[in-house]
């Protein structure tokens, strides 16, 4: 805008010179409103509960894993993920890298077609990166060493998740046949594969703390899980990038899934095991949370129910039944259950969003492609071809997501072991937080005094039962 064509108007009368022509208010104010929700998902949402849902001597720790990933995680987007995940192409699963540091850069528009700056594309996109990250250490609270943790977390946002972000939702090879509106592979399948595997590195709990792991806050685990359900708003909402019809049909089928699923899973614990479990109605709010992601914005509203049912359902039974009864499941201690809860719900939701897929709602957000078509509706289009072709792609990015989730985080885990333990010790396992960072979440006695560690070490051995019931 040539602002001398305004030089002799009051400043008040000056058009908005800091506006670009081609930027929409509304959609760069709604876009800044879902990160927003989208981190506060992250931080408080899952410090809180990850802080209150392990036994009270893990709480600090548990929390600052996450607090710690999301600072990390932002440093790593900008200076080199970002353009991993979402440049130019340099292979058909990486992008080029480089730096989203330049001005001329973030405030240009992120696409063609965009309406918002490409800050708005690139703290978005960070968000999402961090919460992967932080669900997947759900799988590893309570044991692993936090030196470990600070080096995993950068290695895994640069080798695994901009792999994944990049073939699915960059330029990648999948990019044009998955259908993954807001995450279900990329985020939430690629988590909770990664954090089982990353288990099965780090090692259990202390046999104990395996076999009593109680939350020590019930209400906060609440508070925190709220968090995350309605920043869920901001995390579907915001994926289309404008604050348009397929946003608000995210939103609503959102809440409409997760609220069934919830349900659902109470409905079960109540039939099978004759009461209503708190935690357990958290775990059916997350299946339900992660089962709609990855086509809130392209199905309809009885769809999404459908899919709360079955997130509800199929979860709970891997969780509460198979793997009590798998050899394999008790093999790996998954502390938070995130592979049932994140990457079964995944898997669940990216497979229901190849059936349910509405051909209308596909090209409102995908305008470019015409391939994209769901199975119930490809019969009645008279391409059921393209129907059954969809469910295939849809299989073959659950697969590319699992085998390089396994892959990549087994050897970055493999790797960080040859400088440190991935586990901490034995007697750092007994104590828990004021062994690993010297703070307590809670004063419990002596007015807030911590015990010093040869005291309770000696209190340990002659009166265990007692102590273990304050840890």
């Amino acid at each position: 805008m040539d602002s001398g064509l305004y030089s002799d108007l009051p400043p008040a009368l000056r058009p908005d010179e800091s506006s670009k022509a081609w930027m929409n208010k509304a959609d760069n104010a709604w876009q800044l409103t879902a990160t927003t929700m989208v981190c506060l998902q992250s931080v408080p949402g899952l410090v809180i509960l990850y802080g209150s849902m392990v036994k009270k001597k893990w709480a600090v720790n548990s929390a600052f894993m996450a607090f710690y990933a999301f600072a990390a995680v932002l440093i790593c987007w900008v200076l080199l993920a970002h353009h991993l995940s979402f440049g130019d192409e340099m292979i058909p699963i990486l992008g080029l890298p480089g730096s989203a540091l330049s001005q001329g850069f973030l405030v240009g528009k992120y696409s063609l077609e965009g309406r918002v700056p490409m800050a708005d594309y690139v703290f978005y996109q960070f968000a999402f990166a961090a919460i992967t990250v932080i669900l997947l250490g759900g799988s590893l609270l309570g044991r692993m060493n936090f030196y470990a943790w600070m080096l995993f977390v950068p290695l895994w946002v640069f080798f695994s998740y901009s792999i994944g972000a990049f073939s699915i939702w960059g330029d990648g090879f999948l990019e044009k046949y998955v259908i993954d509106y807001a995450g279900g592979f990329v985020i939430h399948l690629s988590s909770g594969v990664a954090g089982f595997t990353a288990a099965y590195w780090v090692g259990p709990r202390h046999s104990y703390d395996r076999q009593h792991f109680p939350p020590n806050n019930i209400i906060h685990m609440l508070a925190g899980a709220g968090f995350l359900w309605m920043g869920w708003t901001g995390f579907n909402g915001g994926a289309p990038f404008e604050a348009g019809l397929v946003a608000s049909l995210a939103i609503y089928n959102t809440h409409l899934c997760t609220a069934t699923s919830l349900l659902v899973w109470v409905s079960l614990d109540m039939m099978v095991y004759k009461k209503s479990s708190v935690i357990g109605a958290v775990q059916g709010m997350i299946t339900g949370l992660v089962c709609i992601t990855p086509g809130a914005g392209i199905v309809e509203p009885w769809a999404a129910i459908l899919m709360g049912v079955t997130s509800g359902l199929v979860p709970w039974y891997t969780m509460m039944i198979l793997h009590r009864k798998s050899a394999f499941f008790q093999s790996v201690d998954d502390t938070l259950a995130v592979f049932h809860t994140h990457a079964v719900a995944g898997f669940i939701g990216g497979i229901l969003s190849g059936f349910f897929a509405k051909p209308n709602l596909l090209k409102m957000l995908y305008p470019d492609n015409n391939l994209h078509i769901g199975l119930i509706y490809s019969f009645s289009d008279g391409r059921h071809r393209d129907g059954i072709r969809q469910i295939g792609y849809q299989v073959l990015g659950a697969a590319f997501i699992t085998a390089w989730n396994i892959a990549i985080t087994s050897l970055v885990c493999i790797l960080i072991s040859r400088f440190v333990d991935l586990r901490m010790e034995e007697d750092d396992l007994e104590i828990g937080d004021d062994a690993v960072h010297g703070e307590e979440a809670y004063a419990l006695w002596g007015d807030g005094e911590r015990m010093n560690q040869p005291l309770r070490l000696r209190m340990n051995g002659r009166i265990p039962s007692l102590l273990r019931r304050l840890v």
